[in-house]
């Protein structure tokens, strides 16, 4: 009679955090939803304002990082469209800005900033 294999028991199951990047420049976009990949989030990402509401309809994010200045629909648009969505409003934001703003965010980060402030910052909001 042969035992049955060991089992390790259930694991916990932790789904990756969701961020969605709203960022015009293509290049900067580009980099921020590679690293965040390589950081094991899932990404997705958005241009402008407009198609960032879309998305984070369709995928709720756990954090958004915002940049401020784009067409469209810029950042303050953004965050004051946000408000007014119930299921859109609770979501953190992480503003990416070299203008200084007065504007109502969880953090903001100075444009250039370094990749790990950014993900220091990721790791306190989805903890």
């Amino acid at each position: 009679m042969t035992s049955p294999a060991p089992t390790l028991g259930p694991f916990p199951s932790v789904a990756p955090k969701r961020v969605l990047v709203v960022e015009d420049h293509q290049d900067m976009r580009e980099a921020l939803v590679e690293i965040l990949r390589m950081e094991g989030y899932q990404v997705s990402w958005a241009a402008d304002g407009r198609r960032a509401i879309g998305e984070a309809k369709l995928h709720r994010p756990d954090v958004i990082l915002l940049d401020l200045m784009m067409p469209e629909m810029n950042g303050w648009q953004f965050r004051e469209e946000q408000a007014l969505d119930p299921e859109l409003a609770p979501v953190p934001v992480v503003v990416m800005s070299a203008y200084a703003s007065d504007i109502d965010a969880a953090a903001c980060l100075p444009k250039p900033f370094p990749i790990e402030d950014m993900l220091e910052v990721l790791r306190r909001l989805v903890a």
